[in-house]
């Protein structure tokens, strides 16, 4: 077992590794250590993602939860990246990204040409969904039910601090209905706190990559980016430190809380004066 930083990967398959053992067996973390003639903090190091496992750890673990060798060597090909410093992920695997954001202390996320989804309402998700064109319908409330579930994190009694950085183009970009827009402008609204409006004015800054930085009670700072093609998170410091400098470039450009809130009203506003809207529960 090699002592190494850990990383948002390693946390994740570590907690696999836990629950595979509670499902698997009825081996506390101290009986596991037993049964495997391990000192118990090497168990608990391991699946806490703080350490390390070795080929033939790995091996004696999962063999001592009753998982075969296809379970062993699918279970490793996906561990041998558990503390790169950079590492991708497929779209559709959301489990890493979930698991950072519940332990989180701390969140500064960047958005473009969309509402963040942690402030996503269902029906602004799902239109966002449809509109992209590629996935099946069945796909597509999957995706919804996992999104508007990543939003529990708002109601654990100790939440992260998090500032929403959405650029203007975002508000201007229309996804569904009036009544989608005008239902998710009110949910930025209620979120005016958190949320800060970059001008459309500010060009510069539009250019960049959508952008999160997770910062933890302990653990390493790690930036995280995604497209359609892959999720990306990256724990080197190069990385951290331009994402550092990023969001204390957009604090400098962006509206402060009370010119967001006035930002925002404005395009409710906006929107129910629409001559083009026909729909009379606006008026």
């Amino acid at each position: 077992m090699t002592a190494i930083i850990s990383t948002a990967y390693s946390r994740d398959l570590g907690d696999e590794l836990r629950k595979t053992r509670e499902a698997s067996t009825t081996l506390g973390c101290r009986d596991m250590a037993v049964q495997l003639g391990w000192d118990p903090s090497k168990v608990s190091n391991i699946e806490n993602g703080k350490a390390r496992a070795s080929d033939v750890d790995l091996a004696q673990y999962l063999a001592t939860c009753g998982k075969n060798l296809d379970y062993l060597q699918e279970f490793g090909n996906r561990y041998r990246h558990a503390f790169d410093l950079y590492f991708a992920q497929v779209p559709g695997n959301l489990r890493t990204l979930a698991m950072v954001e519940s332990m989180a202390t701390k969140m500064s996320i960047y958005e473009i040409l969309s509402v963040p989804g942690l402030l996503q309402t269902e029906s602004y998700a799902r239109a966002l969904f449809v509109e992209t064109g590629c996935e099946s319908l069945e796909n597509i409330e999957k995706g919804v039910e996992r999104r508007m579930a990543r939003q529990s994190i708002w109601r654990r009694p100790y939440r992260p601090d998090c500032v929403f950085y959405v650029h203007e183009l975002a508000l201007q970009m229309q996804v569904g209905d009036a009544k989608v827009m005008e239902d998710q402008y009110l949910r930025l609204l209620f979120n005016a706190h958190v949320v800060r409006v970059v001008p459309a004015s500010v060009r510069g800054v539009a250019f960049h990559s959508k952008c999160t930085l997770f910062e933890f009670g302990k653990a390493s700072p790690l930036a995280y980016t995604e497209t359609d093609l892959a999720k990306v998170f990256a724990q080197d410091s190069l990385a951290v430190t331009w994402s550092k400098k990023l969001f204390e470039r957009l604090d400098a450009v962006a509206l402060d809380e009370e010119q967001s809130k006035n930002k925002l009203a404005a395009y409710v506003s906006g929107l129910r004066e629409d001559p083009h809207d026909q729909r009379s529960d606006l008026a």
